[in-house]
């Protein structure tokens, strides 16, 4: 404790002597890429905004003009609805019908020439095998659409159903 007394630099705090000086800190704010992109795309969202703004304006106006005609007019603009989306809705499942139809003989054609790849036999015998059920097919159509006008020939002319 008398060491303490005598010295009495002892209990004021040390200098540090640093070896490298602190790299200088850049300040912490946008960059000057940063300044320029916001600067040009401010005037784009806004004249964007703008362009919204308008076209909600000419919509609103639109719709005010239009829902009192829709009013007098609705005999007819709702039956004219249900015909086109009928329509709409036919193309659309037609569409997916043959799509599912193509996709249906895709995976056939594939799964036969799979089974019948360890047997040896090639695609292109797969394929004339195909080709030998489409002509079958077709033949057993031919032959009942012969029975039906037959048919039709005997009756007198009229077909019945």
């Amino acid at each position: 404790m008398a060491d303490r007394d005598r010295d009495p630099d002892r209990n004021q705090p040390q200098e540090i002597q640093l070896l490298h000086p602190p790299p200088h800190y850049r300040q912490t704010g946008p960059s000057t890429t940063q300044i320029v992109a916001v600067l040009t795309l401010l005037p784009v969202g806004g004249s964007l905004l703008a362009l919204a703004a308008l076209t909600l304006t000419g919509t609103l106006i639109g719709l005010s003009i239009a829902i009192p005609l829709f009013i007098i007019f609705s005999p007819v603009i709702v039956p004219a609805t249900i015909a086109i989306s009928m329509a709409v809705a036919g193309f659309l499942s037609s569409g997916a019908f043959g799509l599912t139809g193509l996709s249906s003989l895709n995976y056939g054609l594939k799964r036969m020439i799979r089974a019948n790849a360890g047997a040896g036999v090639g695609k292109g015998q797969a394929k004339r095998g195909m080709w030998d059920m489409v002509g079958f097919v077709g033949q057993k159509t031919k032959d009942v659409g012969q029975n039906m006008e037959n048919k039709a020939h005997e009756g007198g002319g009229a077909v019945r159903t």
